[in-house]
């Protein structure tokens, strides 16, 4: 296909790596966020062989692993904090880690530097707030009142997807599980060289971002989804920490620090496109991170985008074929996610946390 004139809606991690993807694919992209400070929550996330993989072919995998912490394994614990299992993880890319945790304001910055030396343009603080698709591509009305064609537009604007909500109305929208998730940033210990990960009626983990940071997140039933003050948060995370892990609850101090968010999840089976314009990432299949697999989907979902621009004659074709491609593994992940979270809250059967890990590893390994 001949280069394209795209718009990037979302400058997150799945509109970022679409803009590096297309941007070494000669394509013309401009990259649209509707946050004019660009912030991300200062945690971690964990990344694991497919998304090394993924980096390796966006050629950004030096930066990546120099902003990230490797690790080969995942220890599982019971809920008295015993461990019951140590996971190992089968590396993917060469002399490379199986697993990273990287702090999402690193990850962006390696995104963004990224984008930009692959030529696209960045806005802040603009949205996509009319989009009309023709035979020849999509007219754009932005939020500052400019309006610009494109050949085409990709919604990559997270699970509240303001263009999945113009394209398709009646779409699924996102479910609130019962269940939310806590993070906060806290010192590593020297010895912590895999994530762990504690089972229990509240689940929690430590996960290494940095030589000198770990994360630690809780998942917790929250039902009726209330809705936390600001004031108050670090004492109320405190107060859930389980027992294996209270000598470091003492360490939750800053409300600011905290991270707290309800977990949602939508799958859409139904079209990823419409005209000249095609979702990506958790716009169509936003999952709970039971699995830790959410970025790794909207990353693999850039790469398969691409490629698929790349042989298709006309943008339908390639929007079909990608999607055909996507479905299968990430319908996968936000039904085992949510097989997950629905057994830690009862309100399914209860799964295996160190058989449910390997299982997914061994599906996200094998090619996208």
């Amino acid at each position: 296909m001949k280069a394209l004139n795209v718009l990037v809606i979302g400058g997150g991690i799945g509109g970022l790596t679409a803009a590096i993807a297309l941007g070494r694919a000669r394509h013309a992209v401009t990259v649209i966020e509707r946050d004019p400070e660009w912030t991300v929550y200062g945690v971690g996330i964990i990344q694991q062989g497919n998304v090394l993989r993924a980096m390796q072919q966006l050629d950004i995998l030096d930066a990546y692993l120099d902003a990230a912490v490797g690790f080969d394994a995942v220890a599982i614990h019971a809920p008295d904090g015993t461990q019951v299992a140590r996971v190992p993880s089968r590396p993917l890319v060469e002399n490379c880690p199986a697993n990273v945790g990287i702090s999402r304001p690193a990850l962006q910055k390696v995104l963004a530097d990224k984008a930009r030396e692959a030529g696209a343009e960045i806005r802040l603080g603009v949205t996509a707030d009319e989009l009309a698709s023709d035979a020849t591509g999509v007219k754009v009305r932005f939020s500052d009142g400019r309006e610009q064609r494109f050949d085409i537009a990709i919604g990559a604007d997270g699970i509240h997807s303001q263009t999945r909500g113009m394209l398709f109305p009646d779409a699924p929208q996102p479910e609130f599980t019962g269940q939310s998730v806590w993070r906060y940033n806290l010192p590593r210990p020297a010895d912590l060289d895999a994530l762990h990960v504690y089972n229990g009626p509240i689940g929690a983990g430590l996960v290494p971002i940095s030589d000198a940071l770990m994360y630690m997140y809780l998942t917790t039933p929250e039902p009726g989804n209330p809705r936390y003050p600001a004031d108050g948060l670090a004492a109320t995370m405190r107060g859930k920490v389980p027992a294996p892990l209270v000598d470091l609850a003492a360490l939750i101090t800053d409300d600011a620090g905290v991270v707290y968010r309800p977990l949602e999840a939508v799958m859409v089976e139904g079209p990823w496109h419409k005209g000249a314009v095609v979702l990506l990432g958790d716009a169509v299949h936003a999952t709970t991170p039971h699995l830790g697999q959410g970025a790794g989907m909207a990353i693999e979902d850039s790469i398969v985008l691409s490629e698929e621009l790349a042989r298709a004659e006309t943008p339908e074709e390639a929007f079909t074929a990608y999607q055909n491609r996507r479905m299968k593994r990430c319908k996968y992940i936000v039904e085992r996610s949510l097989a997950i979270c629905f057994g830690q809250l009862g309100k399914g059967p209860p799964v295996d946390n160190a058989q449910a890990t390997a299982e997914m590893s061994q599906v996200v390994a094998q090619p996208i």
